[in-house]
């Protein structure tokens, strides 16, 4: 996740991370004033091997603050930054070694990153990852919804940071696919430890169990989100990214009965919205089967893969007041909580998640399957529920005294 703040209620509307913004391409967003300006411009990170393979590669990328938001990899010494000059041709291999070896199950391997926005830490098991290199310079990362990809048979996954002026923000995310347990612990210059546990020993099998039952119980498309090898699971895909392989062909109409009840309801109730931002708590209304926020802006009825992206149709203006609304609207939607109160989402309570029985599936198992129930399912899970409720998308915060993400 790429900034500290919660500045619009959710901080991926903030700086893209580098999925969302340039699908698979780390070509640099305008990340204006974010110039290096702290003293302590690098930090050590611990990457523990958990797993029971000697075989585990990691991978560190992300943009440079210290140098114009350049496309950064760290390389395979785990120190020394590498940034890529611009090719004259697209998908050209990199010119340095930059897989970092976890060495044996156990084994702790320090490394050091300098300010980077957008950054990930990739892992993975039994073989070498490939990334490449466009014109721009561009990253071409792995990718699991492109089934030309070299990595798409691999076993990988990543977590998602930003280190800027001192202070670090990270987080796991299931928001693209579950395949690894990838868990982290930051001991901040003040104050406690901050834990993310990552998936159960058995979470990925207890997802895949899970998307099979529900599949028997709503004949839905669940089912179609476990990519399989060798007759194996691999990795769970969100629904988003598995409508995406499918060419839109899953999930048609499966929102559409909730959408209506919740437009319907709110024909004759206003619809209260807390931003959590500057424009305090706003009313909607809706007429013309569209919901009004009067100087604001409107939302019309979404899709069900409008939903599950948060990103298209109604949501695909993200910007002033939008930000905020479309975040919590969004969210609402996929944990299916915008007919249980009044106030949205200070209400709410993460025990009525996924309650109806048209809701977000994929993401109730994620959460189930985690050992704290934390970890970022859909892209605005981390709209926070009321007072003294968990936290749900998984994230530490702090200027680091010691960081350490853990594989397995």
């Amino acid at each position: 996740m790429p900034l500290i703040q919660k500045v619009l209620g959710s901080i991926k509307s903030k700086v893209p991370t580098l999925s969302k913004a340039f699908p698979h391409s780390t070509q640099s967003p305008p990340l204006a004033n974010t110039a290096a300006t702290s003293p302590t411009n690098n930090m050590d990170i611990q990457l523990q091997n958990k797993t029971q393979s000697g075989n585990v590669f990691a991978y560190i990328t992300g943009l440079s603050l210290e140098n114009n938001n350049h496309p950064c990899l760290i390389k395979a010494d785990g120190k020394t930054p590498y940034y890529p000059s611009s090719p004259s041709q697209i998908l050209q291999p990199l010119s340095e070694d930059c897989s970092i070896k976890l060495g044996a199950p156990g084994n702790i391997t320090s490394v050091t990153i300098p300010q980077l926005a957008g950054g990930r830490i990739w892992f993975a098991i039994g073989k070498e990852l490939k990334f490449l290199v466009n014109p721009g310079p561009a990253i071409v990362e792995p990718s699991i919804s492109n089934p030309s990809d070299p990595n798409i048979d691999l076993e990988w996954d990543f977590c998602e940071f930003t280190f800027a002026n001192g202070s670090l923000y990270a987080n796991i995310s299931y928001v693209d696919f579950v395949c690894l347990s990838i868990s982290m612990t930051l001991t901040p210059i003040e104050g406690d430890d901050q834990n993310v546990m990552g998936l159960k020993p058995d979470g990925l099998q207890q997802i895949v169990d899970g998307l099979q039952s529900q599949h028997l119980i709503d004949s839905a498309d669940w089912d179609k989100l476990v990519y399989m090898t060798n007759e194996k699971p691999l990795r769970v895909l969100s629904p988003n990214n598995a409508i995406v392989m499918a060419g839109g062909n899953l999930f048609q109409g499966y929102y559409d009965p909730y959408v209506n009840q919740v437009f319907d309801m709110y024909t004759t109730t206003p619809l209260a919205i807390d931003t959590q931002a500057q424009w305090g708590q706003v009313i909607g209304q809706v007429s013309d089967h569209t919901i009004n926020f009067s100087g604001l802006g409107s939302f019309s009825k979404p899709s069900t893969a409008d939903i599950f992206s948060c990103s298209s149709g109604p949501f695909a203006d993200n910007t002033g007041a939008l930000g905020p609304l479309t975040a919590r609207i969004c969210a609402g939607f996929n944990r299916s909580t915008l007919m249980n109160n009044q106030v949205h989402p200070n209400a709410e309570k993460v025990s009525d998640y996924y309650k109806t029985p048209i809701t977000n599936h994929y993401a109730r198992l994620v959460h189930e399957a985690n050992v704290d129930g934390r970890g970022y399912a859909f892209p605005y899970d981390d709209v926070p529920a009321g007072s003294g409720e968990v936290d749900q998308s998984g994230f530490v915060n702090g200027n680091p005294k010691a960081f350490v993400v853990s594989i397995g």
